[in-house]
């Protein structure tokens, strides 16, 4: 076996699931600056997770909603916007289109006065 290969930071690690108010302490090489004074009374590096066998649904057996970082607010709020953003787009081009109705219309006008205006003409002479 190559001897360079392996991790040469592998401590004694706590990892604690705030949520469910579960802590345990195994060997990892997880980067942290968080310390904790563990039950044995030594100092441990602290890795907080947001979910563990303590938390998750399938490991408890019951459905519980864990949203510690505004997953579902940020979801409905892009929706909202998303939602806004189509019903503006939606008024502009109506404006868009009524305006450019109107300008036919206009030019539609415009064109049968100009006929009228011929025909006027070819009478008199």
């Amino acid at each position: 076996m190559k001897s360079s290969i392996h991790p040469q930071n592998y401590r004694p690690v706590v990892f604690s699931d705030d949520q469910a108010g579960f802590a345990f302490l195994t060997q990892s090489t997880a980067q942290t600056t968080d310390t904790i004074v563990w039950e044995d009374g030594k100092t441990y590096p602290l890795v907080k997770v947001h979910i563990s066998s303590a938390s998750h649904p399938f490991f408890t057996g019951e459905e519980k909603i864990i949203d510690t970082e505004g997953r579902v607010d940020r979801f409905k709020a892009r929706q909202e916007a998303a939602a806004k953003r189509r019903a503006e787009l939606a008024n502009k081009a109506k404006k868009r289109n009524a305006a450019a109705a109107a300008k036919a219309q206009q030019t539609a006008a415009s064109g049968d006065d100009t006929k009228s205006t011929k025909s006027s003409k070819k009478a008199k002479k």
